[in-house]
């Protein structure tokens, strides 16, 4: 039996998830939580074989909080499920220590093979992550959100994250997770890097 923790944040999904595994006979969903707060206080009473985890966090950004897990629980696999398809992302977070990336258009059956196959010591990838991978990089640059626009625009500004935060009207951990998610969408090792490639691509 596999014993497996799912965070993700929105109901639906994590409802549908939960459909999916309760018709596995191999599979136990142990739990389902919300936030990174959750995950790491439910580790420290139970540990499972594989954590499915969103990487759009409310409180967390999932490339931190893939890379804490690991350190803290070294022998759980990990497997990413996002909407987002960046292949900066994606390599970023099998750096961190994630055994597979499932983006959230993958069928129901590649979320089940990809469980049993992080078991097996294997990294998976889901059909659209596969292809994302398999591009070449000198590919035009990822597009910028409207969000991540109107944040990089400030953070050039010179502004923090928490003047950005109270601007904008949301939580300085959206900001903070926006900022890393760029950095890791755009392969860059800080946001002085960051400004100076969307400044010479024009991106803002």
């Amino acid at each position: 039996m596999i014993n497996l923790l799912v965070v993700e944040d929105h109901p639906l999904v994590a409802e549908g998830l939960k459909a999916i595994f309760e018709r596995e006979k191999e599979i136990d969903c142990l739990s389902v939580v919300a936030t990174g707060k959750d995950l790491l206080t439910k580790l420290q009473q139970q540990q499972p074989d594989v954590i499915v985890m969103d990487i759009n966090l409310p409180d967390s950004n999932g490339l931190d909080l893939c890379k804490q897990v690991k350190e803290l629980y070294p022998s759980i696999h990990i497997l990413a499920l996002s909407i987002n398809n960046e292949k900066g992302i994606i390599k970023k977070m099998i750096d961190n220590g994630a055994s597979g990336y499932i983006l959230k258009d993958a069928a129901q059956y590649e979320i089940v093979d990809a469980i049993k196959a992080v078991m097996q010591r294997k990294t998976y990838y889901s059909l659209s992550a596969s292809m994302t991978l398999k591009k070449p990089d000198e590919m035009n640059l990822p597009v910028l959100t409207r969000r991540e626009r109107e944040i990089l625009v400030k953070i050039a500004d010179g502004l923090t994250n928490q003047q950005i935060a109270d601007q904008l009207f949301v939580d300085v951990s959206t900001v903070s997770s926006h900022r890393k998610n760029m950095l890791a969408k755009y392969d860059v090792q800080n946001t002085a890097q960051l400004i100076k490639l969307a400044i010479v691509n024009k991106l803002i």
